[in-house]
């Protein structure tokens, strides 16, 4: 073991100056952080031999490694994360060790892979690692934003205060999912209604009007011909649009992962009538959202941009972010960029530039976020009470045009039987 003269202050401002033996000068700056020291200087005195701890924190570091490639099974719910930061910001903040909060938060969550994930993390920090370089290695779960977040709180020394913030933004953006999600399931209930009864009609109730029609020679109008078409497609060849629609999805998943099918289909999801203003106030609300809690917790502007730009969800809106983000490297104010992509409204704009002029672009950015998770909120109720009549109507013409094509014949064979008579 190498030993080493530090530097730092105790949690009262008390300069405290000793020597200390430590397997590296990264272990050591870790010690004295979770004992509340704020580390001013360390310096490699010598070099001792190896000890039973060194051989522990060998090991330690040798399980982390040797878990690095296991698969992730399952995939981690956002809510999971959030309580997740919520308990370890209050177990930080009460003086825990960070691996005697690992393993708490391991035996509590409720989630498998969580457990799997926790324990790996604890096994990297045992053995040196810093907690965020830990959080890396799993970039499916912990993205670039919760990790630069936990970067920053590490930096600063105040792993508690990011924690917590990062908990507040997981839970908005949670809450804003969870009311977009619940305002669709009226909708998507109705579609999957409306698409049983047609299928039930045309597959058990049409093909029983058509063998009576035939049997009677009677002569079938076209809308009649069509819908009896559709029927026997269904019913025995079922398989080919089956077949085309797995196709279509392989096709358009494959073309949407390439850059320029990515940027396209994200430009539409933008364009769209109704919805694109949806999807653009959603981007909006966590373009705010997201650089404002990146600021606030100290993160450099740059870096802050870089990490919304890939944290947004919305190719259109990252290459704007990205144009932004250099241009500001030259000196240019943040509103000015953001308002020649013309995706941002004037209002963004303009609180933004107050926000920089009064030095509360953070606070300028939370009240952005607000009145956009507010606008979704009711963007969505309004579309939702728009898309009730719209599908009441979808399934009226729906079911009215195979009952109209299954009597129209019938109408002809009564009069034809009337004239008869």
């Amino acid at each position: 073991m190498a030993t080493y003269s530090y530097v730092a202050k105790d949690v009262l401002g008390k300069v405290v100056t000793e020597t200390v033996e430590a397997e590296n000068e990264r272990v050591l700056v870790r010690q004295l952080q979770e004992r509340g020291f704020w580390v001013q200087k360390v310096s490699a005195v010598g070099r001792s031999k190896p000890a039973p701890v060194q051989q522990q924190q060998a090991a330690a570091r040798s399980r982390g490694r040797a878990s690095q490639g296991f698969w992730i099974f399952g995939a981690v719910k956002r809510r999971d994360l959030s309580i997740f930061c919520r308990q370890f910001a209050t177990m930080i903040d009460a003086g825990v060790s960070m691996v005697r909060c690992l393993t708490v938060l391991e035996e509590q969550t409720a989630s498998a892979t969580m457990k799997r994930i926790i324990r790996d993390i604890q096994g990297r920090v045992e053995g040196g690692d810093t907690l965020s370089r830990a959080l890396g290695e799993y970039p499916r779960v912990f993205d670039n934003l919760f990790v630069g977040l936990v970067r920053a709180g590490e930096v600063g020394g105040v792993l508690d205060e990011t924690l917590n913030r990062l908990a507040g933004f997981l839970e908005d953006d949670v809450r804003l999912r969870r009311k977009v999600k619940a305002s669709m399931v009226y909708p998507i209930v109705v579609m999957m209604f409306a698409m049983t009864v047609v299928t039930f009609l045309v597959t058990f109730i049409v093909p029983q009007i058509a063998k009576f029609l035939k049997e009677q020679n009677v002569p079938l109008p076209w809308l009649t011909q069509q819908v009896i078409w559709a029927s026997d497609f269904l019913i025995y060849r079922w398989w080919v649009m089956v077949l085309l629609v797995v196709l279509f999805v392989m096709a358009f998943t494959q073309y949407v992962r390439t850059r320029t099918g990515g940027w396209q289909w994200d430009w539409l999801k933008l364009k769209i009538p109704v919805i694109g203003k949806l999807n653009h106030k959603i981007a909006l609300a966590r373009f705010s959202r997201t650089l404002g809690t990146l600021l606030v917790s100290g993160v450099p502007i740059l870096q802050a941009l870089e990490t919304v730009a890939e944290a947004i969800g919305n190719k259109v809106m990252s290459d704007a972010i990205l144009n932004a983000r250099n241009h500001i490297r030259e000196g240019e104010r943040v509103g000015d960029p953001l308002e020649k992509s013309r995706l941002f409204p004037p209002m963004v704009v303009q609180m933004i530039a107050i926000g920089e002029e009064t030095g509360s672009l953070d606070m300028m950015l939370t009240k952005i976020s607000e009145f956009y998770e507010s606008e979704v909120e009711s963007a969505v109720q309004a579309l939702t009470a728009a898309l009730e009549p719209v599908m009441i109507i979808f399934v009226g013409l729906m079911v009215g045009t195979i009952v109209i094509a299954m009597f129209l014949p019938m109408v002809a064979l009564v009069s034809e039987l009337s004239e008869r008579m």
